[in-house]
């Protein structure tokens, strides 16, 4: 995730500036220590995300993120609590005030890695980023689901299939399931190969969560899965299970 610090004083710049360093997967690209040079910066660099503050001297921090072309997660950096409500108003992953704890900077990159983790999950790719990416997910990855109020991180492995309703995409995992706004054709994209098959065009299974196959009514097979749901391989998709399972 590639991060831009802008503070305009240089103790507390310089302060996370060093204790971003020990995050490998947070890539410090430029700082700033005002609206105006940060403007030029990100015109030049797109930041994924902004550790941002907001009273400065001149312009404010909301300034700058009105000025911005494009919409980089913000981590508010602030002694101003009063300010948090208009904060919601971009694209906020957290709000922290000064002095930033090392605990409270952590929670902070947890929410941040987790924010990434669905944008990737959708298909949407990172912020700045061309949102045609599609880099495969491996069976080990974990998608942060938020569904309406309710939040999951959910193992991959542990999704049994996918189900297509309408422009969202409906996922079924230990007991629970979600709504995520993807279509089936964009996860067929995004997910491993070998473990994930496009069963019929209403659902993608995993077959390391097929407990049975059955032959089906009309030619074909049936999958059965430990929740007691069946789906029907359709004839199209009849070959490629017989490639995965080897029989």
């Amino acid at each position: 995730m590639k991060a831009v610090v802008v503070e305009d004083s240089r103790i507390a710049r310089e302060g996370l500036i060093a204790m971003l360093a020990d995050y490998t997967d947070v890539e410090l690209i430029g700082s700033a220590d005002h609206p105006d040079t940060a403007l030029a910066l990100l015109e030049e660099n797109r930041a994924d995300v902004l550790f941002l503050d907001i009273h400065m001297p001149g312009r404010s921090g909301f300034d700058l993120v009105e000025s911005l072309n494009y919409s980089p997660c913000i981590i508010f950096t602030t002694a101003y609590s009063e300010y948090a409500i208009r904060s919601f108003d971009f694209n906020t992953v957290d709000y922290l005030l000064k002095p930033i704890s090392r605990d409270r900077l952590d929670q902070a990159i947890t929410k941040l890695r987790e924010h990434f983790a669905l944008a990737s999950a959708q298909g949407s790719g990172l912020p700045g980023q061309n949102s045609t990416d599609n880099q495969l997910l491996d069976i080990n990855s974990r998608m942060f689901i938020q569904d309406n109020e309710q939040c999951y991180l959910v193992d991959l492995s542990s999704i049994r299939y996918f189900e297509s309703c309408k422009n969202y995409a409906r996922l079924y995992f230990d007991e629970s399931n979600a709504f995520i706004k993807i279509s089936l054709n964009q996860l067929e994209k995004r997910l491993p190969p070998a473990q994930f098959m496009r069963a019929n065009r209403q659902y993608i299974v995993n077959l390391r969560a097929v407990t049975s196959i059955d032959e089906a009514v009309k030619d074909g097979y049936c999958l059965r899965f430990n929740d007691g749901k069946e789906v029907e391989v359709s004839r199209r998709s009849l070959v490629r299970l017989k490639e995965l399972l080897s029989f």
